[in-house]
């Protein structure tokens, strides 16, 4: 599979709010939200809330530095990037299912709730944004 694509000015501009959030979220799971964030870790998880955390934050932030600026891995990065998002999710459904609060605004069921479906569009997102997906679909063509 291709690891560069070049992608339009649209999708560059997407890419690059992802990261920017990306890093922002690794930045404050680190420092100002890191207590909120643990209520998204379930409690199955074998290891520290506080650990995993702080190893979530690391990643975010290398996957957003790795996105923005890496342009010749920018598909892996966009593939790693969802994969993350992936595997972050059964923590999202946890802190639905167990009605943790947490950053004032997850604050109810609904409010949850409506968190859980945009997941799919941070997938999304990843993909198209760093052309994963554009260089999934020709990987299928020459096969």
């Amino acid at each position: 599979m291709q690891t560069y694509i070049k992608t339009n000015l649209t999708q560059n501009i997407f890419r690059l709010l992802l990261a920017l959030f990306m890093f922002y979220a690794g930045f404050s799971h680190l420092t100002f939200n890191r207590v909120d964030f643990q209520a998204q870790v379930p409690d199955w998880v074998p290891m520290s809330k506080d650990l995993v955390v702080i190893l979530s934050g690391i990643a975010e932030m290398a996957l957003a530095i790795g996105l923005a600026f890496w342009k010749n891995q920018r598909v892996r990065f966009g593939w790693a990037l969802a994969i993350f998002f992936v595997l972050i999710f059964p923590g999202n459904i946890a802190q639905y299912l167990d009605g943790k609060d947490a950053f004032g605004v997850l604050d109810s069921d609904g409010a949850r709730l409506r968190r859980l479906f945009f997941q799919p569009v941070l997938i999304v997102w990843a993909l198209w944004s760093s052309g994963a997906w554009k260089a999934w679909r020709n990987s299928k063509k020459t096969t």
